[in-house]
């Protein structure tokens, strides 16, 4: 089965109404044919899901959020449903990125509570794994994205299978490194070994951390990396493109 490539841009915490109308514009207006083999799609802060709505509804670009409740609906101040992100037309939600499980706490069984209810909902689970830079220098990656996955992997094939798996290098994160495509490869091969004894083989997986315009066509030569996680590069019409069209 022939994939399409998906890149995805994480904003994170950044933006306002004006920054991201110039950038979701300016994004609209170069972005020739880089979605003809790519399914290209931003992730927003909360609040600004409505101006997405407004901006790329009709619009090759699709949109998503970078985190989301567990929860459908109750007394859990703060929070925010996967109903509430279906209103304003996400398709994506991003879940367990290491900054979550690291500077909140996220386990890997509320992860998996958060894939289950995305899935009910009708989204695409964009779930984050990765090991820090201590676990690679002692070798523990795989053992790291195992223990990430392993709950997962017990979903149903058909649940499994609407999933998208994303393989974040704690340490490559935001710092300028980055895996080099044959390291990134050799996880990725791990990861779709882990999924083809689920039966969900063609279940897409991205790399992300510190990828840019200069080593993202390299990354993509890679047979088992299939598009990419972005983030400061999201911020940066240009940059962004040049990585979905590489």
């Amino acid at each position: 089965m022939t994939k399409k490539r998906l890149v995805m841009g994480n904003w994170k915490m950044h933006g306002s109404l004006d920054q991201n109308a110039q950038l979701l514009n300016q994004l609209i207006a170069d972005l020739g044919n880089a979605h003809s083999q790519t399914d290209i799609v931003v992730c927003a802060p909360h609040p600004y899901l409505a101006q997405l709505q407004q901006l790329l509804s009709g619009s090759p670009i699709q949109w998503g959020a970078q985190n989301m409740s567990e929860h459908e609906a109750g007394a859990f101040t703060g929070e925010v449903s996967a109903t509430m992100l279906k209103d304003f037309g996400c398709q994506w939600v991003l879940l367990g990125h290491s900054e979550r499980r690291a500077l909140y706490g996220e386990t890997d069984t509320l992860v998996l509570a958060k894939t289950q209810a995305a899935l009910q909902a009708g989204l695409t689970p964009v779930v984050c794994v990765g090991e820090t830079e201590a676990e690679h220098e002692q070798n523990q990656t795989q053992s790291v994205i195992l223990q990430q996955l392993q709950q997962l992997l017990e979903l149903s094939p058909d649940l499994l299978r609407r999933l998208v798996i994303a393989y974040e290098p704690v340490w490559a994160i935001g710092t300028g490194k980055s895996a080099s495509p044959e390291q990134a490869q050799s996880v990725h091969a791990y990861i779709r070994a882990l999924l083809q004894q689920a039966e969900a083989p063609n279940v897409r997986i991205l790399y992300g951390g510190s990828v840019n315009p200069t080593n993202a066509a390299d990354l993509f030569k890679m047979p088992d990396i299939d598009g990419a996680l972005v983030g400061g590069a999201s911020l940066k019409a240009n940059d962004f493109l040049s990585i979905a069209a590489a």
